[in-house]
């Protein structure tokens, strides 16, 4: 009985020994599959909710506008971002890099979203084609929208034919892209060919944009399950308590669009002439010429940005000649008053448009000018002052002191015969001059001088 029962307690124990790894192994499964499962719904749920990207974009497009929305996209797509959204308040710029910006729109992987924002802001000209461009594009109440007919660069107007040529190319550009993203592509046409303007109300009625916001938090509500289609597949947007991530203009670009403005470039130029001006007129000074150098540079870079009229950056120029002229020729302030008048006439001519934020401001001219022109002719004023001005040192110097003879004084002295200027000299003089005399210095040659009886 009792080796019965030792056997059944050794059976139940083998198998309990036996058993047990197993069990154990699929309580460890079942918890280990319980621990994926969760980790993966944390993970699907962290997908689903993306950080939403958003660039502030405001002023003249340029490249630099383009190359920071290029690098924000770039950035968002590498962070895995769900959304891009421009915030756009533009009243246009260049053709060039409108077209690179919606080049980069269009090929983007993640979905873009173009908000003008905020009230009071517009997207006109290429700001029209940017926000049909994009994949969502919503308006702040209190925005507007159009005037996108093109405009040369030059301010010159163009002939009947390149016009046409113009237009048709930007009417046909805009629609297509309208035809793309769904939009309405007769009122594209019009704001080309007529530079009409709507408000937002106007443009989501017309099918112009696809929401209005007043806010960030609402526009990311507003676009919460939207699907759009990317580059390469359709997504629908996860966007609703999404975490809002800034990107920020490096220090570079923002140095860069800040000289692109045309009151900026000139001032720049301005203050670059003054300084060459200055260097050429008293050489060795170094740091004036640097910085000249540096600022003329930098407002040269500005220049292939901006509608340069050439003719005005030679008056300019002719008025910095006129201002050197005027230290070796005598012309009593003629030459200042012409470098004057060519240096405000310059101004007003260096950047033609018909777009006010492509010329110079009036109240940036002329103060401008007023300061350059005044510096420059009171370093006229004390250069000829300082070579009028007789030498107080050096056989210049000698010419005109007063001395005393200290002893009779021949034409053909041998010995030192004069006191001048604290020192004993051999003297000459065509007429003999008694010791104790007082004499002139006439000139000077070498360590003789030629005197006369005062």
């Amino acid at each position: 009985m009792r080796k019965t029962l030792a056997y059944i307690v050794f059976a139940v124990g083998f198998l309990l020994f036996v058993a047990l790894p197993f069990v154990n192994a699929d309580k460890v499964e079942k918890a280990g599959k319980a621990e994926k499962a969760a980790a993966d719904k944390a993970a699907k749920k962290e997908d689903a909710v993306k950080p939403i990207y958003f660039l502030k974009v405001e002023g003249i497009v340029n490249p630099v506008m383009a190359e920071f929305i290029k690098g924000g996209i770039e950035k968002a797509a590498n962070a895995g971002a769900g959304a891009v959204v421009i915030e756009l308040d533009t009243p246009g710029g260049l053709d060039l890099a409108m077209r690179d910006i919606i080049k980069d729109i269009m090929a983007s992987e993640v979905p873009v979203v173009v908000y003008v924002s905020p009230s009071g802001a517009r997207a006109a000209s290429a700001g029209v084609f940017i926000t049909y461009a994009s994949h969502v594009a919503a308006m702040t109440p209190g925005t507007n929208l159009g005037s996108a007919h093109p405009v040369a660069m030059g301010g010159d107007k163009m002939d009947e034919t390149m016009e046409k040529k113009v237009v048709n190319d930007a009417v046909a550009y805009i629609k297509g892209i309208a035809a793309k993203r769904k939009r309405n592509v007769e009122w594209a046409e019009k704001a080309v060919k007529e530079s009409v303007n709507i408000t937002a109300e106007e443009a989501l009625k017309l099918n112009v944009i696809d929401l209005i916001a007043a806010s960030r938090d609402e526009l990311l509500a507003k676009i919460d399950g939207r699907e759009v289609e990317t580059v390469n597949k359709k997504l629908v947007l996860t966007t609703k308590n999404a975490a809002k991530v800034d990107v920020e203009m490096g220090f570079r670009a923002k140095l860069l669009d800040a000289i692109s403005n045309p009151n900026v470039a000139y001032i720049l130029m301005m203050i670059g002439l003054v300084g060459i001006y200055f260097e050429l007129s008293n050489p060795g000074t170094i740091l004036p010429g640097v910085v000249g150098a540096i600022c003329l540079i930098l407002a040269f870079y500005s220049f292939q940005t901006l509608p340069v009229n050439y003719a005005g950056l030679a008056l300019i120029v002719l008025a910095v000649v006129f201002f050197i002229a005027e230290i070796k020729v005598t012309s009593y302030g003629l030459l200042s008053v012409a470098g004057v008048v060519s240096l405000f006439l310059g101004s007003m001519m260096l950047f033609t448009s018909d777009l006010e934020f492509l010329r110079v401001s009036l109240w940036v001219v002329i103060p401008t000018v007023g300061v350059v022109s005044g510096v420059i002719i009171a370093l006229l004023y004390y250069a000829v002052k300082i070579y009028k001005t007789r030498p107080v040192s050096g056989n210049e110097g000698m010419v005109g002191q007063i001395g005393e003879a200290i002893a009779d004084i021949e034409a053909d002295s041998n010995s030192e015969n004069v006191f001048v200027s604290g020192e004993y000299w051999k003297a000459v003089s065509l007429n003999p001059i008694p010791k104790g005399a007082k004499v002139r210095v006439v000139s000077i040659n070498g360590l003789e001088l030629k005197v006369e009886k005062v």
